[in-house]
C-alpha cells in the first residue's frame, strides 16, 4: 500500500488482490466522511430528519406491509 498526499488530495494505491467488497465499504465510509465534513448539523437535527423521512415513508408505503 502506498499513501501519497498532494496539494489537493490524498492518493491511496492498493494491490489488485485486495478484497473489493471490503474496499467498497471503506470507500462508502470515506464518501460519507467527505460529504459530512463541513456539516454543522447536530445529532438532534439528524434524528429529527430521520424521523420525518421514516414518517413520510410509512405514510406512503405502510399499507403494503400492514393489512
Amino acid at each position: 500500500m502506498v499513501i501519497e498526499r498532494t496539494k489537493d488530495e490524498v492518493i491511496i494505491r492498493l494491490p489488485a488482490y485486495v478484497d473489493t467488497e471490503g474496499l467498497q465499504r471503506l470507500i462508502n465510509l470515506l464518501y460519507y466522511k467527505e460529504a459530512t465534513a463541513k456539516s454543522e448539523a447536530t445529532q438532534a437535527d439528524v434524528d429529527e430528519l430521520a424521523k420525518e423521512v421514516k414518517k413520510g415513508w410509512w405514510a406512503k408505503n405502510g399499507g403494503k406491509y400492514i393489512k
